[in-house]
């Protein structure tokens, strides 16, 4: 139908209970259609991982006019496939993950589920974005996120994103946010990543932990400095990984 109101699917990595998929759902109802397609538990850090030695499950959870929400038993990969597959009556107008509890700026963007959401519709060829807040807390305050969350959602809509194209949003952890900087991705990396932790006698455990270490601390132009300075950071990603300019050298190698 020509009047068709735009759909939206939606995912998370932190599970159908966490409080940010449901903030999430609140600020996207007024802009179409909304179907929820989320881990039935929380499987952060995951990334763009699938589930291959068992099947997968879903169930519905909840239906009104205007939503739908279902639960799965797979990763949030998983839960974008499957939509597309079984539930989803025409092919989305966009895909969002989120909001993730803590953020997903600088290399976490590699590991994380919520990411693992938004790539999978970037690559189904639907525009797509996954929003972070800078905040683990199972309560956290998502208010001050909200009407940006709304506003980025509703211009992708309306103007779209290139092929392969993705949007990362993170939020700090503030109700004044001084507004939005377009970023690029922090450089750095995770030290110290791992903590022992004996067990009955077994010194062979470990939890992961680790410390990011900025190598762009004092850069204005990055995801980090943004979020340290109070800024909404949306970094436009792409999941084509190939490196262009290696290709020619590489040529003379072989």
């Amino acid at each position: 139908m020509e009047n068709q109101r735009p759909l939206i699917l939606v995912s998370n990595d932190d599970g159908i209970v966490a409080k940010g998929i449901s903030e999430l759902i609140k600020f996207l109802r007024p802009l179409g259609e909304v179907v929820v397609m989320a881990p039935d538990k929380a499987r952060s850090g995951t990334g763009c991982a699938l589930t291959t030695g068992e099947p997968i499950h879903y169930s519905l959870v909840r239906k009104d006019v205007g939503l739908t929400v279902y639960k799965c038993s797979g990763n949030p990969a998983d839960c974008v496939k499957l939509a597309f597959e079984t539930v989803l009556d025409r092919k989305p107008d966009l895909v969002v993950g989120g909001i993730n509890h803590g953020d997903n700026s600088a290399t976490n963007v590699h590991y994380s589920g919520t990411m693992g959401v938004v790539i999978e519709g970037c690559l189904k060829g639907v525009p797509s974005i996954g929003f972070s807040l800078c905040s683990h807390e199972p309560d956290a305050n998502f208010t001050a996120a909200g009407p940006y969350v709304r506003d980025i959602a509703r211009l992708v809509l309306e103007k779209g994103l290139p092929a392969l194209t993705c949007l990362n949003v993170n939020f700090p952890d503030t109700q004044e946010l001084k507004g939005v900087k377009i970023c690029r991705q922090t450089k750095g990396q995770w030290t110290s990543e791992w903590e022992n932790f004996a067990h009955r006698g077994d010194n062979h455990y470990y939890w992961l932990t680790g410390s990011f270490v900025d190598e762009d601390a004092d850069q204005e132009d990055t995801d980090h400095w943004a979020l340290a300075n109070g800024y909404v950071a949306i970094t436009p990603t792409t999941v084509d990984v190939t490196a262009y300019g290696m290709i020619d050298e590489l040529k003379t190698w072989f």
